[in-house]
């Protein structure tokens, strides 16, 4: 029994080329094999994956039965995936009822916000009375010096405004974007892969991932930026896929149905047709500029899509036929470059309103007088507007600051343990008695109760495999989907290596945990084995991959209780302790 649901390789039915660069031939040694040249207009828009008719056959299943169900498997998929997600994710999200690790910023800095709009010292007391007040609490007035831009505390303020200022509120917004980037995940990893069931699989992937799970559930900036990357990186492949569209529907054939004289692509049309403003680029462009309004590392992921954006430009132009596809791509570039960088530069200024907007006389937001103060002075301060400073200022200062943070932290790491899961960090610890929140009365001794930020371990410990894989793929196979989604975790996680000396915390990488989903979906589908395997060769890939899968789901639900904060005897918190870097 044949089916292509689960393969990566979209390319059936192909045959090789007859012909190789000596060059091909010889990489051909270290595993390269050059791509198929079928029809252009499917080599630019490839068809989607079906599965088998046999498999269907054997089910028993009627053809229009078939017929409707993958046409609704494409939405309905994904959206049970996202049910699933979005269940595990607000069950009970208002526990633990605390302020736990950096939520003791972010949330009152939210809350301070929405209602005056920049952040504001507290009382070193405001936490116990925020919960014990259910948020009923007065906003103080005093500027805080912050050292991240708003857009995602402004995220997180919507959530307690609906909801009120209390855990379940200022957990609210992150919940909500959590869920909503596994129903994005799927349907990216669906239009990449050309495969409903890959695409799915990504997502339920990220579904139970540990650290996704957690920071989905805590009120921290990362997942929210996390949400913000991987929608620019949904709206660029969507821009590709429409791009590519535009030039294979503009290539004509001739009276044979094929493209050109002899089938070959059309030299004139690669390079001379237009692709419009690609209003998917534009929104790519906003969606960077809030994540770069939630914090500075969006700008490493702002450069490296742009440059992502342009290569695939160069390669649709190329399989289209441009004799010169770097010539051919500039007007687009320049659109690129356009709808990028000045939109998503202009959207991080915008969101600085609430700051820009407040008073003057030394009530509004820390720095905001600072130009008709400190400074004051200088031969060409004439040219920009007090507010422009004085913003200015304070985002040297800010800078400053970021580069000179060197205090030393229990749960501070270096990246080169993110990969493996080398030191999660904990958010919260209590050790309740028996019979107290949630401790068994017959533990016999008192229990743990964490919430831990750590990846679910299997998942990242085959995801160095898939890593490598994705890289195999895109530099031998030259393979796009395989270099986009090594972009997506290079850009996320490579500038950290910058600050190897700096404070930083594993929780940063979840940046880029749906591209690291994206990159073990491929693995497994690659397991699963490729169009034309045999049935023996599927069906023990098939097992194979389905034991790896659900050794991750069974690895997930056995670290429950450290994501979740869930009392257990120290005994199990004990066995749970794999490395002695976890403790």
């Amino acid at each position: 029994m044949t089916s292509t649901a689960s393969s990566p390789d979209t390319r059936q039915g192909q045959s090789p080329q007859d012909q190789r660069p000596s060059w091909q031939q010889r990489l051909r040694r270290f595993g390269y094999t050059a791509g198929p040249r079928s029809d252009v207009r499917e080599r630019l828009v490839p068809p989607y994956v079906q599965p088998s008719p046999r498999l269907w056959q054997v089910l028993g299943v009627p053809p229009a039965l078939v017929e409707r169900i993958t046409r609704w498997s494409a939405w309905g998929g994904p959206l049970l995936v996202t049910l699933m997600a979005g269940v595990m994710r607000f069950w009970h999200l208002g526990s633990p009822k605390a302020v736990i690790f950096d939520e003791t910023y972010y949330a009152k800095d939210a809350w301070a916000l929405v209602h005056r709009g920049f952040e504001v010292n507290w009382d070193k007391n405001a936490n116990d009375q925020i919960l014990a007040l259910n948020g009923h609490v007065t906003i103080p007035t005093d500027a805080a010096y912050v050292v991240h831009p708003p857009v995602g505390k402004y995220v997180i303020g919507l959530g307690e405004l609906v909801f009120g200022f209390n855990p379940f509120g200022w957990r609210f917004m992150t919940a909500l974007l959590g869920t909503l980037s596994v129903l994005m995940l799927c349907r990216i990893g669906r239009r990449i892969f050309r495969s409903t069931f890959l695409g799915c699989l990504a997502g339920a992937l990220m579904a139970v991932d540990g650290l996704a799970f957690v920071m989905a559930r805590t009120s921290l900036l990362d997942g929210v930026l996390m949400f913000f990357v991987l929608a620019a990186f949904g709206c660029l492949v969507i821009d590709r896929d429409k791009a590519r569209e535009k030039l294979a529907a503009a290539l004509q054939p001739d009276a044979d149905g094929r493209l050109s004289p002899g089938g070959r692509p059309d030299a004139h049309i690669a390079e001379t047709t237009r692709l419009g403003w690609r209003p998917w680029r534009w929104l790519a462009g906003l969606m960077l500029g809030l994540a770069i309004g939630t914090k500075w590392n969006g700008l490493y992921i702002m450069v490296a899509f742009f440059l992502m954006a342009v290569l695939w430009d160069i390669g649709a132009r190329k399989v289209a036929g441009a004799g010169n596809p770097y010539k051919a791509v500039l007007p687009d570039a320049a659109v690129t470059f356009v709808a990028t960088v000045p939109v998503a530069l202009v959207t991080y200024l915008v969101s600085w309103t609430g700051w820009i907007l407040s008073p003057t006389n030394g009530k509004g937001g820390y720095f905001r007088n600072w130009a008709a103060t400190d400074g004051r002075g200088g031969n060409w301060t004439w040219l920009f507007p007090d507010w422009w400073r004085s913003l200015w200022h304070y985002e040297h200062e800010v800078y400053e600051f970021h580069r000179n943070l060197h205090s030393p932290h229990t749960y501070m790491s270096n990246p080169w343990s993110w990969i493996v899961d080398g030191r999660p960090v904990s958010y919260f610890y209590e050790s309740p008695s028996p019979g107290k929140d949630g401790c068994p009365v017959g533990a016999g001794q008192k229990c743990a109760r964490e919430v831990l930020a750590i990846g679910t371990p299997l998942l990242w410990w085959v995801a160095c495999f898939a890593v490598l894989y994705i890289l195999w793929r895109w530099l031998l196979r030259r393979d796009w989907r395989a270099g986009a989604i090594a972009c997506g975790i290079a850009a996320g996680y490579l500038p950290w290596f910058l600050y190897q000396e700096r404070t930083i915390f594993f929780f940063y990488a979840v940046v880029f945990v749906p591209f690291l989903c994206l990159a073990v979906a491929m693995l497994l589908g690659a397991i699963v084995g490729p169009p034309g395997s045999s049935d023996t060769r599927r069906v023990a890939g098939a097992t194979g991959a389905g034991v790896l899968v659900l050794l991750i789901a069974w690895n997930f639900i056995y670290f429950w209780p450290l994501y979740t904060g869930t009392a257990i005897p120290i005994n199990d918190w004990r066995s749970r302790m794999w490395l002695d870097t976890w403790v």
